[in-house]
């Protein structure tokens, strides 16, 4: 594995790579698809818990990852995106050296960092964002979004503390609503795999219902997964991520890594994708019976652990 630290531009913000190593044994020019995950902690600090565990499980996965730790308060918007954007930009023109499939660069985000992730997907071509960075569009778009019990609105269900690191206490709601990310979705946004918790006390699951309904109306596709109970910043949901208050283990949510890997790939493989959970707007996800979901992922999960076969393209 190929772990590096690599500074970024934007107020002291890095990026940590778990680049899978290449091997005489695999097909040479062999590339994976990436993964850039956010950590959560409400802009005002980014969590271990979200951050490394995550990483390895995409990895063990078959695909590589990075994960950027962006600034947080007192930093304001749009220091974060513009991290983001720069990492994504980054993985994206070293995929040839590092075996990256430049037209799989997704990116994973939890909580307030599932609200940066969603930021990327919807401001990608945001003349703002090109100016900040002085990147051509193409180059930090992402290909698709895994959303992970996402801060997304400034509105009525908005997780206040995350909007005041980002923008400040005294941002009012028209400065809010810039940054709600519902109210910015086009049919140029990524298409995206949502979780979320019914009983999220931290962050109400409307955000993610929210974000839902409005790439419905956009027409992007997406895969979103409400699962009944779990507290919130769940992580992995198993006692990997277990936090020091011995919280955090949800069995019935540790799923979601092994669908979210079926989601990234089903360009694909589409019927192992947008099948497996249905959703209708303003329903709860209708799942496919479970043992055809478990023969579907794993199907999936063999074959992107097996996908050295395939080469980057030029």
């Amino acid at each position: 594995m190929k772990c590096e630290r690599i500074p970024l531009g934007a107020q002291g913000a890095y990026l940590d790579t778990y680049f899978l190593a290449d091997s005489p044994e695999l097909k040479a020019g062999a590339c994976r698809p990436a993964v850039v995950v956010c950590p959560g902690g409400g802009y005002a600090y980014t969590s271990d818990r979200e951050a490394e565990p995550i990483a390895l499980a995409l990895c063990a996965r078959g695909f590589h990852a990075c994960v950027l730790r962006y600034p947080c308060a007192p930093a304001r918007f749009p220091a974060a995106l513009r991290a983001l954007a720069e990492a994504v930009a980054w993985v994206r023109a070293g995929a040839a050296e590092n075996h990256v499939d430049p037209r799989q660069i997704s990116v994973c985000g939890f909580s307030a960092g599932g609200h940066l992730a969603g930021s990327l997907g919807v401001f990608w071509n945001a003349p703002f964002l090109a100016a900040e960075t002085g990147l051509a569009p193409q180059d930090m778009r992402p290909d698709k979004m895994v959303l992970c019990y996402p801060v997304i609105t400034g509105g009525e269900f908005a997780h206040k503390g995350s909007f005041d690191n980002l923008l400040g206490a005294d941002a009012d709601a028209a400065r809010r609503a810039e940054v709600s990310l519902e109210q910015h979705v086009t049919q140029d946004t990524p298409p995206a795999f949502l979780w979320h918790t019914y009983t999220d006390p931290g962050v109400p699951v409307e955000n993610t219902m929210l974000f839902a309904m409005a790439l419905r109306r956009a027409g992007v596709p997406f895969e979103s997964h409400i699962y009944s109970v779990g507290g919130h910043g769940l992580s992995l949901a198993n006692e990997l991520t277990e936090n020091t208050a011995g919280a955090g283990v949800q069995a019935e949510c540790t799923g979601w890594v092994d669908l979210a890997a079926v989601s990234l790939l089903d360009e694909l493989f589409p019927v192992l994708g947008r099948t497996a959970v249905l959703y209708e707007l303003g329903d709860f996800p209708v799942t496919l019976p479970n043992v055809a979901i478990q023969l579907a992922l794993a199907g999936a999960i063999l074959w992107v652990q097996l996908r050295g076969a395939n080469v980057c393209a030029s």
